[in-house]
């Protein structure tokens, strides 16, 4: 717990101050792809989600209760919120710049980073996972909450795929876009990138049983929209076609998984070999 001291120098050393309505108008703006894009940040939102993100983006706008600020004086101490510019506000203040339904404390705008990587280079030495059109927020922040969960540093999305720094994407990866990386590819480029030897895997319905198939240490994963599937192009790129039986075989059941569910399967079978 932060002395009262302490947080009152802190207040005094930062500046804090109410916020205005110019800048809820402007925080609320980034809920918007386009405004997100020109200014190159995005928004996240909670005690736990900020924590974990606060080490790993630079965070340039921070909104917090007096009773956050007092709290966190981990934060404080470790000058990770130093040069950074805050808004102490009460509950209805959070409440009217939040983008969330029940606000939670705090709120954060951090700067989106530059990051670059090589399916081929992922691929070589370890699994890469490939999301082709993956539409839906919530379920690309699961996968990318998953690909922490299982150990894949990069998950490479086609431009038709939902935007990682879409707040619903932020909330859902409960703070595993610290760890993973997430690259907007030319997907068809990137695979054809790569070194003939290096297998390229895909879930279709005419696959090979995924739990009698051997598979590898090395490799891309390869998941598909939500309706369609995976993409022809892409599809004609793969050369290990994977299938999730249903159970009991030939019973009759839902037409298919939900494309976080399958990813999460398919990640699993990997990791248990």
């Amino acid at each position: 717990m932060l002395s009262f001291q302490v947080f009152c120098n802190f207040v005094a050393e930062n500046d804090l101050k109410m916020i205005s309505k110019n800048k809820i108008k402007y925080v609320r703006s980034l809920e918007m792809k386009k405004y997100r894009k020109a200014e190159g940040v995005f928004v996240a939102e909670g005690h736990k989600l900020v924590g974990d993100l606060l080490g790993a983006f630079e965070c340039c706008y921070l909104a917090a209760t007096g009773k956050w600020l007092e709290q966190n004086g981990g934060l404080v101490q470790s000058g990770a919120l130093k040069r950074v510019e805050i808004d102490e506000v009460t509950e209805e203040e959070l409440r009217r710049v939040s983008l969330q339904e029940h606000p939670q404390q705090v709120l954060a705008v951090f700067r989106q980073p530059v990051r670059e990587a090589a399916l081929r280079e992922v691929a070589a030495s370890g699994l890469g996972l490939m999301l082709d059109d993956v539409q839906n927020p919530g379920n690309l922040g699961t996968i990318v909450r998953l690909a922490d969960w299982f150990g894949i540093e990069h998950v490479f999305c086609s431009a038709g795929s939902a935007d990682i720094y879409n707040p619903k994407t932020v909330q859902a990866t409960m703070g595993a876009m610290a760890r993973v990386q997430v690259h907007y590819v030319d997907l068809l480029e990137e695979l054809e990138g790569l070194d003939g030897t290096v297998p390229v895997y895909g879930t279709f319905l005419d696959g090979e049983n995924i739990y009698g198939k051997s598979l590898g240490n090395r490799g891309v994963i390869v998941m598909g929209n939500e309706g369609k599937g995976v993409s022809e192009a892409v599809a004609a790129r793969v050369t290990e076609r994977l299938y999730i039986p249903n159970y009991p075989v030939g019973r009759a059941t839902s037409e298919s998984l939900n494309v976080a569910i399958a990813t999460a399967i398919v990640c699993a079978e990997f990791r248990r070999r």
